[in-house]
């Protein structure tokens, strides 16, 4: 069990609203300067995260620049890069990765996100629609391990066409690429092309049978993440009562604003995300509350309840063949202290049991 934290390139603060949003007009009360970016990352490491998970698009610094910048701020936490493939040449991105991996001494991880919304994409002058996104996504993961082979590699496809694409050196070790995506071809790609398949928090049942359909696609050996929020504390209530607390931030407007866009969205995962703020109750699951998602986009629901709840919950998706969990909360130094004092020792107890 590999447990992450997130590192908020967009700004951090004490609401929901803060981060993850398609513009970056949103104030927070922590802005995402090196400094505090340092703290977090230095935090993370003291407190035994693996790795830290970087976002990209238009809303939030660039993951590549950020990250090589804390490489001297820290000595073993690894950044989990997210890049978006079809923005630049494959081969430059082995190079870029690569590079990386030497100087940061094998702490690269890579989050490719294909990009599941034409406005984002557009910004950067992408014009596919989804689905040609997806099979790009799948050439350029073959050039990018094909440049890291030692071979110059040759491709022709729709969407590149390489010859003897390669790097000064093989990077070691070779960057384990994560990837997400709810959608039929992104579960194809998947199955080709990833080491870890990545899903947002859906109910336990949910999730189990979005694994099943990884695997079904393939016989390769993969691990498979989670992306979720975290509401932890001594005790339930007070867990139940800091996710009460911020929803009254929220401004009904905002809520009302968000629903329009999710309903616009062409992401199967946010469809997912949005379906599950429209029940009765917010609490989809036990422990699994989805508040995040009425007016965040992407990862959407959280993890709420004492430390001991939150360790349970954490163990049965790791039964169900999680293996990795990418975390946050609000603010993220404050909850990364709760969880790295309340929860991984219970999790690191659990693993000696």
């Amino acid at each position: 069990m590999q447990i992450h934290w997130f590192l908020p390139t967009a700004g951090d603060s004490h609401g929901i609203t803060s981060g993850g949003q398609a513009a970056a007009t949103v104030v927070t009360e922590r802005p995402p300067d090196l400094g505090y970016l340092a703290i977090l990352a230095r935090a993370a490491e003291r407190l035994g995260f693996t790795g830290m998970l970087t976002p990209t698009g238009t809303f939030c610094e660039d993951a590549w620049i950020t990250t090589a910048a804390l490489l001297a701020e820290t000595s073993t936490l690894k950044f989990l890069v997210a890049f978006r493939p079809g923005l630049v040449s494959p081969t430059l991105a082995a190079q870029m990765a690569s590079t990386y991996q030497r100087i940061s001494g094998g702490r690269l991880l890579l989050n490719v996100v294909t990009g599941g919304e034409s406005t984002e994409q557009r910004r950067f002058g992408d014009w596919l629609d989804h689905d040609q996104r997806y099979a790009r996504t799948a050439e350029f993961l073959q050039v990018l391990r094909g440049a890291w082979s030692g071979e110059p590699f040759d491709f022709t496809g729709e969407h590149y066409r390489i010859e003897g694409a390669t790097t000064r050196l093989t990077p070691d070790p070779v960057p384990p690429i994560f990837f997400g995506g709810s959608s039929p071809p992104a579960l194809r790609v998947a199955a080709a092309h990833a080491d870890t398949y990545l899903t947002w928090g859906e109910p336990p049942d949910a999730v189990s049978a979005k694994l099943a359909a990884v695997r079904a696609l393939t016989d390769r050996p993969l691990t498979y993440g989670i992306r979720l929020h975290v509401i932890t504390r001594d005790t339930a209530a007070e867990a139940w009562a800091a996710a009460r607390a911020l929803l009254d931030r929220v401004p009904p407007q905002a809520v009302e604003a968000a629903r329009e866009r999710f309903a616009r969205t062409e992401s199967e995962g946010q469809r997912r995300m949005a379906e599950l703020t429209g029940g009765d109750s917010l609490e989809v699951s036990p422990n699994l509350w989805a508040g995040f998602g009425l007016v965040r986009p992407g990862a959407g629901t959280a993890l709420v309840g004492s430390h001991a709840e939150v360790a349970d919950r954490i163990a049965e998706y790791h039964a169900l063949g999680i293996d990795h969990f990418i975390l946050s909360g609000q603010p993220h130094l404050e909850e990364a202290y709760r969880f790295g004092e309340g929860v991984l020792p219970l999790l690191k107890l659990g693993a000696a049991a």
